[in-house]
């Protein structure tokens, strides 16, 4: 078979449904997902250098005898697909974004539909919906959830932007996506801008806090329980099947019990340093762009960075002996680490819809925080089974100031609270480090304080800059400053912050 530099194979003369950009692991599982649910696809690399037969061998490969039209010519490629044409892009996120959208601008019309499914920064969806609009374009940030077997058999989607595009794409996202336990596909419109990056951004800092969390428990039961890792194993299949229901749990079992060939569990053998692409990190950020705060997903943050300074972590091990031995029962060790670490997860969801619902709010996105729970619940990293009760807590009230606040969960975390609290004690004395642990405990004890120490750090504020103060004895609103040294004038600051 011979193949031209435009076209690799063609079917028939028939447009397609949809054209895909990019077949690296995550494209070319989401182009044999549409294809086998009874779409037609289109789909594009480009060819040069070590890609330059990428769609050659995907057509021929896993894309044989299947609804595939290969291409390495972006024109070719566009007019293939029916209009509005509806074109996806997975690639790396950034500058190979734009520049694939100035490919394909010359050859769009209007009412055409370009969807970003990478992890792009929600500001550069924002952005770029914006500028594809005023060429009559609509541009859709779709972030995906569900890694490689997501992509294959139904991720999570949450696609936003352009409202004007979702009556066009929903029938093949919605089929292509994860089900629900009810049957509903995880994936619903989030809304307009860059929500939908947003969204997703929020749901790696979550991932990035749930993973933590669990590699907390593992320590303080390895370390503390000195527990074997099948029967680590096995007490996280058993959580598996109540409240902790998750597939990281899941997978995290699986993990434990993974053997080499040699007989030897893997995980002994991994170096402890985590790597990170930069959802977290961004997470973190515009948490506090919005003062909402994210304290233990930046935690999650500094661990994985702190876990990178091997060497140094090394050295610092030698300097101080700090281990201290205690009496350990494992059961009521791990009995208490159940309830820490349901009650952390608790904490690391609120925070992230907290953060959600203020992004919502100063962007007048108006997200739906019950519609995103649920697209939540199958196909992406951080389903879990208490996200069906985290719907409805905002389906009984859409403007629940914070998740813990709701009935359930306050009595959940209630019950969960003296396991927790032992649990972060045991470990601060053993001098075992469970950062997201404490630092989920110290944000319900700062959230639930109704007099924290904060008049002392704007007494300060005021002391030396001028930044004046609320009173308690004043209505809301009023701000005042003092001359504390008898040197000072009347004049407050407007220019010094900190």
């Amino acid at each position: 078979m011979s193949y031209t530099n435009k076209q690799i194979k063609s079917i028939s003369m028939s447009k397609t449904n949809i054209g895909l950009i990019g077949l690296a692991v995550m494209g070319e599982n989401l182009a044999l997902n549409m294809e086998r649910n009874g779409f037609h696809v289109s789909v594009y690399n480009r060819a040069e250098g070590a890609e330059a037969n990428v769609v050659k061998n995907f057509i021929e490969g896993r894309g044989a005898g299947k609804r595939f039209e290969g291409f390495t010519d972006l024109k070719a490629f566009v007019e293939s697909i029916e209009r509005p044409r509806k074109i996806m892009m997975m690639i790396r996120a950034g500058k190979p974004v734009d520049y694939v959208i100035e490919g394909l601008l010359p050859y769009l019309e209007a009412g055409d539909i370009v969807i970003d499914g990478g992890n792009s920064n929600w500001e550069d969806s924002e952005r770029r919906e914006a500028f594809l609009r005023e060429k009559g374009v609509y541009f859709v940030g779709a972030g995906i959830s569900g890694g490689e077997e997501g992509a294959l058999n139904g991720p999570a989607i949450m696609p936003g932007g352009a409202v004007e595009a979702w009556e066009h794409i929903a029938p093949i996202f919605t089929k292509i996506a994860a089900k629900a336990e009810d049957g509903a596909p995880c994936c619903s419109w989030v809304g307009g801008g860059g929500s939908g990056h947003f969204v997703k951004m929020v749901h790696n800092g979550i991932e990035y806090g749930d993973m933590q969390l669990i590699a907390e428990a593992y320590g303080m039961m390895k370390e503390q329980g000195e527990l074997c890792n099948d029967k680590m194993s096995a007490i996280l299949a058993d959580w598996n099947k109540g409240k902790l229901n998750s597939y990281l749990i899941e997978i995290s079992s699986a993990i434990l019990a993974h053997k080499e060939q040699n007989g030897q569990h893997l995980i002994d053998s991994i170096l402890d340093t985590a790597g990170q692409k930069g959802t977290g990190k961004w997470s973190v950020i515009n948490s506090l762009e919005y003062g909402s705060p994210l304290n233990l997903i930046s935690a999650a943050v500094y661990e994985r960075s702190l876990s990178a300074n091997k060497n140094l972590r090394v050295e610092a091990a030698a300097a101080f002996s700090r281990r201290i031995e205690l009496d350990a029962k494992a059961e009521e060790l791990v009995n208490n680490l159940h309830d820490c670490l349901y009650a952390s997860k608790l904490v690391s969801y609120a925070q992230g819809f907290a953060l959600i619902q203020q992004a919502s709010k100063e962007r007048a996105w108006g997200l739906n925080l019950a519609s995103i729970a649920r697209l939540w619940r199958g196909g992406c990293i951080i389903r879990s089974g208490f996200l069906g009760q985290i719907a409805a807590a905002y389906e009984r009230n859409g403007e629940l100031s914070n998740l813990l606040l709701d009935e359930y969960f306050k009595n959940e975390i209630k019950e969960a609270l003296p396991a927790w609290r032992s649990v972060v004690a045991t470990a601060a004395l053993a001098g075992i480090p469970v950062q997201a642990f404490a630092t989920a405990l110290n944000y319900f004890y700062s959230l639930t304080t109704d007099r924290l120490p904060a008049n002392m750090l704007q007494a300060q504020r005021d002391y030396f800059g001028a930044h004046t103060f609320e009173r308690v004895d004043r209505p809301r609103g009023e701000f005042f400053h003092e001359n504390w040294t008898g040197q000072g004038g009347n004049t407050s600051s407007t220019t010094y912050n900190v």
